[in-house]
């Protein structure tokens, strides 16, 4: 691959600069972003994209390719951005504007794109990736170069933007149980049980990936000599406590818990969500999303006294 006349300064881009572009960004949790998409034309949309848990999917490449203009179109861009050149070049003239401009001139009128650098900016490997990119490639019609984003690299960005809610684990009884006494299991506020989240490069190519809440799996937080677990009742998300009813989903404990740290077992609640790429556009698998919740359980033993 050619590499072109540099960009200014690396600041001009194919579609304008930087601070104009339409990012995808898709969970952010504290301080951790799941994909942050910068000179990009990808856009993230979807239920499944805005809060909730992730289960941090990393990309397996930082940095590609994606289209963007038609020759007629892209010189029209470039030449628009004159004051800009002229602003950020070291010791401009005309003559060297012209000669930027001459790349672009030279593809005025035969088929293809400018393809352009995009980065993951959320992955600490994403700028050095893009750096090392060039920033301008003629591609003909019907071909990706090198590096270029394919509909699989869109789907895994979608993956990687996925969230699922984290419920609220119920217990009965709720704030303390008692050794040999059904601990009844459930969860609430997942909301719709199927997430799903688009990534989108407008007018050229889509994806979507769907999760789907399955099961929810108990880990009572120590070993099967001191809890019994019952869960082929829980379905996706439990059986909450009905009088009378038949204990199917929760724990029994079998030893009390006055001798684990704090007093209390550590229950983990997982919600188990299958992800799909919808209408099976990619031959991909991806893991399904996993989604972890304690409730601490404080077990005593009643004492009884029989008398003679």
């Amino acid at each position: 691959m050619n590499r072109l006349i540099p960009m200014v300064v690396a600041t001009l881009t194919m579609f304008g600069f930087p601070g104009d572009q339409p990012n995808g960004r898709g969970f952010k949790d504290g301080n951790t972003v799941g994909v942050d998409l910068f000179n990009s034309k990808i856009i993230i949309s979807g239920n499944g994209a805005k809060g909730g848990e992730a289960d941090g999917y990393v990309l397996k490449r930082p940095c590609w390719y994606e289209p963007g203009l038609d020759a007629s179109e892209m010189l029209k861009t470039q030449e628009g951005l004159r004051d800009y050149w002229f602003r950020f070049t070291k010791n401009p003239t005309e003559e060297k504007f012209q000669q930027f401009l001459k790349q672009f001139k030279d593809q005025v009128g035969k088929d293809g794109r400018w393809w352009g650098p995009a980065y993951n900016a959320a992955d600490p490997k994403g700028e050095a990736c893009f750096a090392g990119l060039d920033p301008f490639v003629f591609v003909p019609p019907g071909t990706t170069p090198p590096a270029g984003i394919t509909i699989q690299e869109l789907a895994e960005i979608a993956r990687a933007a996925l969230t699922v809610p984290e419920p609220t684990v119920k217990l009965n009884p709720d704030a303390k149980s008692y050794v040999n006494l059904p601990t009844w299991v459930w969860v609430e506020g997942i909301g719709e049980p199927r997430r799903s989240v688009t990534a989108t490069i407008p007018g050229v190519m889509s994806a979507t990936v769907v999760a789907t809440l399955q099961k929810i799996e108990i880990d009572p937080g120590t070993t099967a000599d001191r809890a019994e677990v019952r869960e082929d009742g829980c379905g996706t998300s439990g059986k909450p406590y009905v009088e009378g009813g038949e204990f199917t989903c929760g724990v029994r404990y079998l030893r009390s818990s006055i001798d684990q740290p704090s007093e209390k077992y550590i229950l983990t609640v997982t919600t188990v969500w299958p992800v799909e790429v919808a209408g099976d556009v990619v031959p991909v698998q991806f893991a399904p999303v996993q989604v972890d919740t304690t409730r601490d359980v404080p077990v005593g033993e009643i004492q009884s006294n029989v008398k003679p």
